[in-house]
């Protein structure tokens, strides 16, 4: 079956592209552009390839698609800003196959001018095709949420900046297919800078609330309660909880290396967000030491060691750090994750806990660092030792909370 949709990386922002396609009966061509934190259950897997999905046994077969979105990772770089390898990779093994009238999307988070200062020039130059006039080329923000059962690809405004006029209708006519809604962009610039603004905004926002539950602390203040009490106000607020770090594969950005203009609220998050698990690591020490208990020596138990509940992702999470910094204080570190089978820090492995209650009566702190579905808080409160919940799931007093 000749495909119409071809999904190139299929790391966390492309898979996701690639069900909903499936989903929307769209025949789907999968190629991968490295090692991608992506994957599928069985059943996923069986529905996708019954579906029209199948895997690209050669570059060739980007040559015979309609669309072409490129959705490969862009990690933080040395500059701190994203690494466009991979993306570049993408580029120029499509360009060398793309033929007219493609429609080419590029999906991966990227500075504001990347899809016409950086990407244009490799698939012109590596196709002898011109954008705008022989293939059309846009930009799309990916909005992935995963694990979010209220907000899917069907449901979800898609935003779309198109080199021209033709090239936006055309983009669009494509996500058409997947999304109840498209809201189109003056260009790809624009498109860029939605993804920067809603990547920001989030970062800010849950820098804000950390920095709230450190100063609630210090004035015994209960952040969990003012939080639910100022979610009521039905405008002007939108309520972030804290944590113990901000993890996940959408990271803040700053434009220092891009353009030489700092964004200041953008680093000032950063610095907030980033001190989370050392903060996290104060608090459990002082609890401790409250309990007439030392780190050093300490059995510290981690539950929850993904960077978002009821998923086995684990890219930047917090879990790591907190671990490390634990480890360096002479505690013993255990955890337990209904989906991490196994957990490597310091390039050694974990011990994993085979029974949560058990392992919480014996060990001398509790830290809740993600709350899976399957936790019962209200048991675990009773049978810890000492809990530390960072994410304000315990019942009200049943721990102590961040």
């Amino acid at each position: 079956m000749p495909a119409d949709l071809a999904v190139i990386g299929l790391g966390p922002y492309g898979l996701p592209l690639a069900q909903a396609a499936v989903a929307a009966g769209i025949p789907t061509l999968g190629f991968r552009t490295g090692p991608e934190a992506g994957s599928l259950s069985p059943a996923e897997l069986r529905r996708m390839l019954s579906g029209g999905f199948r895997h690209a046994t050669s570059p060739a077969e980007l040559g015979r698609v309609r669309t072409a979105v490129i959705c490969a990772p862009t990690p933080p770089g040395a500059d701190g800003g994203p690494d466009l390898g991979q993306v570049e990779a993408a580029a120029r093994t499509l360009a060398a196959r793309l033929r007219p009238h493609t429609t080419v999307i590029l999906e991966s988070p990227v500075h504001p001018g990347t899809t016409e200062d950086f990407l244009r020039p490799l698939l012109e130059e590596g196709s002898g095709l011109r954008a705008g006039r022989d293939f059309h080329l846009a930009y799309s923000p990916s909005r992935v949420d995963p694990g979010n059962r209220d907000f899917t690809p069907a449901n979800t405004p898609k935003v779309i900046g198109g080199l021209t006029p033709a090239c936006t209708e055309s983009a669009a006519a494509f996500y058409s297919r997947l999304t109840d809604k498209v809201v189109r962009a003056r260009g790809p610039r624009e498109a860029e800078t939605v993804q920067l603004l809603e990547t920001n905004y989030r970062h800010v926002n849950i820098a804000l609330v950390n920095e709230m539950a450190m100063l609630c602390h210090e004035l015994g203040v209960d952040l969990w309660d003012v939080v639910r009490c100022a979610e009521t106000k039905p405008f002007g607020f939108q309520a972030f909880r804290p944590g113990p770090g901000v993890g996940g594969h959408s990271t803040a950005q700053d434009l220092t290396g891009h353009t030489g203009r700092t964004l200041r609220m953008v680093e000032l998050a950063q610095q907030v967000n980033h001190q989370m698990p050392r903060y996290v690591i104060q608090r459990a020490a002082a609890l401790l030491n409250e309990h007439g208990k030392s780190a050093r020596g300490a059995r510290v138990l981690l539950l929850g060691v993904t960077y978002k509940p009821d998923l086995a992702d684990q890219q930047a999470t917090p879990a790591q750090e907190i671990a490390v910094r634990l480890m360096q204080l002479g505690a013993s570190v255990s955890y337990h994750d209904p989906h991490i089978p196994s957990w490597n820090v310091l390039d050694r492995p974990v011990p994993r806990a085979d029974s949560l209650y058990e392992a919480a009566a014996d060990a001398d702190l509790t830290i809740l660092l993600q709350q899976h579905r399957t936790y019962d808080l209200q048991g675990l409160s009773v049978k810890a030792q000492l809990l530390l919940d960072t994410r304000g799931a315990t019942p009200t007093g049943a721990a102590h909370r961040l």
